[in-house]
């Protein structure tokens, strides 16, 4: 038999080899992430028919080569062009993620570790990121719940749609800023209401609070009282925080002198007794109350205090604003309207040895009257100091150390006198150092926020999860509805010596090898070795189709020229029996 036989049927099983490796590599061409494989041939082996002799410097024979005669060819290698980058193909799914650069992603089954460029990922029933084919869960590292900062140890299943990560926790407001303008022409600053100043404010469980602060002139220039009248809920619910008179500054005067005047067309009253102008019905009568009653204690004497008073500050043109009327005081002594009621001293208003009333003997019946001038006003608050001369806010209460912050204290639960109880509130501190007494045409533009300027000690409400994003890095961060994020995971990578050594285990999968280098179980950081994660797109095949289709030709003419060596040799053969006829 001849040799050239069997080397022809060695061409055309490895030109088959090719052929098949030619062949995956186009079923493959729109696989995600496919890498392309090659063929190299390397010779079978050869016959020696002669070994090579050296030269013989006796006799000045030269030396002869070995003859050799080659016996066919084989598969020398097949490589995996496994680093070369396929084309991005956008899918605008943000769970897609295509890795640049030489890393892979690490998946698990459960039982083993596998590496993939395949980032076709979505997030199953139980919250993990998964890869979309297999199901394989994808490998990262957790957050440090005492750093909130990425602990890169053993890869474990990013499970990024827990109940804990679900929704984000409400905080207590703990600082805020107050800033603009106070116009000492402003007529809101003026009047009796003051000029109103809201600061909305979370509580520790995350409901929302309306502080609402009133801010008026007084008979100093440059200085303005600075109040807390309400605090209402998310509904509008006013929470009564009268008994807790140390929530916002102290309890202090300020100078200002008020004319009261008393409504006679409406009512009549001897200082202790109100009625209505025709005397038929009596709004109030001051002896008959308990001015000690409160909610706490007897709710319904309390009730019965509270509309009398109401009744007299109306009478003296104070409706709906009863607490101003009797926080206003008389006479030197500083003694508030609500004291002198409840002593029945309010009958000397006018402090002329009389009880108080003025009478017009000219009128029949004599006209009485209990008109009188305010000398000032208790506040729970405090007074701003301004600079007269540069218009810029000075400090607070006079205070020598230049004081431009004061606490919105939390109110303990036994001092409010409605069933919703703020007690989870945090002290606030309220910085003022931002107003300013400038010339706006009239106009003041005062404004709470809370928070401090650099956003620090806002709160927050409870913040259910509306996206999630994955860096560059790779580390995934939620978005929730109360403006914040939190840090989930980093998806890690595995990077190897020889990439080109790894095993296929099919699914876009590939095992690490004794050739390949080994997985230590942590992985590292995609962007350590320049490499980074885009999200929306993944990576295509990098199967080149005209290499393939010309590799394809030139293995189709090689088949081709080994089977003529297997023709041509069956001809030689068949002369050789021919000689026998």
């Amino acid at each position: 038999m001849m040799r050239s036989l069997y080397s022809g049927v060695a061409g055309l099983k490895t030109h088959q080899t090719k052929m098949d490796v030619i062949g995956n590599n186009i079923a493959n061409v729109n696989t995600t992430a496919f890498k392309s494989s090659s063929v190299t041939f390397a010779d079978l082996m050869s016959q020696t028919t002669q070994s090579a002799s050296g030269a013989n410097a006796q006799t000045g024979v030269g030396g002869v080569n070995a003859r050799q005669i080659g016996l066919g060819v084989k598969s020398g290698a097949i490589n995996v062009n496994i680093t070369s980058q396929g084309s991005a193909q956008s899918t605008g799914n943000p769970f897609d993620i295509m890795i640049t650069g030489d890393n892979f992603f690490v998946v698990s089954d459960g039982l083993a570790n596998y590496f993939t460029r395949d980032g076709s990922f979505y997030v199953d029933g139980v919250g993990n990121l998964c890869m979309t084919s297999t199901g394989y869960n994808v490998m990262g590292w957790g957050v440090d719940p005492d750093t909130m900062e990425i602990k890169q140890d053993t890869v474990q299943a990013l499970r990024i749609m827990s109940a804990d990560n679900l929704t984000y926790p409400p905080e207590a407001t703990y600082k805020g800023t107050v800033s603009g303008i106070l116009d000492k022409n402003d007529t809101d600053v003026n009047s009796e209401a003051g000029k109103t100043v809201n600061l909305n404010v979370y509580d520790a469980l995350g409901y929302e609070y309306t502080a609402r602060f009133v801010l008026k002139s007084t008979d100093v220039d440059g200085e303005y009282s600075a109040e807390l009248t309400k605090l209402l809920d998310s509904k509008g619910t006013e929470i009564d925080v009268s008994m807790a008179t140390d929530i916002f500054g102290t309890n202090t005067t300020v100078a200002d002198s008020t004319p009261v005047t008393f409504n006679t067309k409406s009512y009549m009253w001897d200082g202790n007794v109100l009625k209505s102008a025709d005397g038929s019905k009596v709004l109030a009568d001051l002896g008959s109350l308990d001015f000690t009653a409160t909610a706490a204690t007897d709710a319904t004497k309390y009730k019965a205090l509270r509309d009398a008073l109401d009744n007299v500050a109306s009478a003296y043109g104070y409706g709906g604003s009863t607490d101003d009327f009797l926080n206003l005081y008389y006479g030197a002594s500083k003694t508030k309207i609500f004291e002198l009621l409840a002593s029945g001293d309010f009958t000397d208003l006018d402090n002329d040895g009389n009880p108080g009333i003025t009478t017009d003997s000219t009128t029949t019946p004599p006209k009485t009257t209990y008109d009188f001038t305010a000398d000032g006003r208790w506040i729970d608050g405090m007074v701003l100091k301004f600079d007269t001369d540069t218009g810029l806010f000075k400090n607070i209460d006079g205070n020598i150390n230049g004081l431009t912050t004061i606490q919105l204290s939390k109110v303990p639960a036994d001092k409010t006198q409605a069933s919703g109880s703020p007690s989870n509130f945090s002290d606030i501190e309220l910085n003022w150092s931002g107003i300013s007494m400038f010339n706006n045409n009239g106009t003041s533009t005062i404004t709470a926020t809370y928070g401090d300027k650099d956003g620090i000690g806002t709160g927050r409400k409870l913040g259910d999860m509306i996206g999630v994003s994955i860096q560059r890095d790779g580390m995934i961060y939620a978005s929730y509805d109360n403006g914040m994020t939190k840090l989930l995971g980093q998806i890690a990578t595995a990077n190897f010596p020889n990439a080109s050594g790894l095993e296929k285990h099919g699914d876009n999968l590939y095992s690490s090898t004794m050739n390949s280098g080994s997985f230590d179980g942590i992985g590292v950081d995609v962007t350590a070795s320049g490499g980074y994660m885009s999200t929306g797109v993944l990576e295509m095949s990098n199967v080149d189709l005209s290499r393939e289709f010309t590799e394809m030709i030139t293995t189709q003419r090689g088949f081709q020229a080994n089977s003529r060596i297997i023709t041509v040799s069956d001809t030689l053969l068949e002369e050789l029996t021919n000689l026998k006829r």
